[in-house]
């Protein structure tokens, strides 16, 4: 499962997404950090094709884990290039610009 929080502003829509196990851990590497914290991260439990229709519609998101993360390579909305990897957890972001 996919742990995801929807925040709304205006038009904007901010996802935060994460593969439901790594809630409240932390991962540092080098200059790299990340909190995978309930208060962000921790919403709606959900499968990845429920996940695909909530990124769909994001203005932006932050993505971590393995499952998460490749949903949106298979959605071609990250290039998997662009990934980095916090202690071999995979972390992406997406901006989609609305002009």
């Amino acid at each position: 499962m996919i742990s995801i929080k929807i925040y709304k502003q205006g038009n904007n829509v901010l996802i935060g997404a994460c593969d439901e196990n790594l809630i409240g851990k932390k991962f540092v590497d080098g200059k790299f950090q990340i909190d995978v914290s309930k208060e962000f991260y921790g919403g709606k439990r959900v499968n990845v094709e429920v996940f695909k229709k909530y990124l769909e519609g994001a203005t932006i998101a932050n993505l971590v884990g393995k499952k998460t993360v490749s949903c949106a390579i298979k959605m071609d909305l990250v290039d998997p290039k662009c990934i980095i990897r916090i202690k071999g957890v995979p972390h992406a972001q997406i901006v989609r610009m609305i002009l």
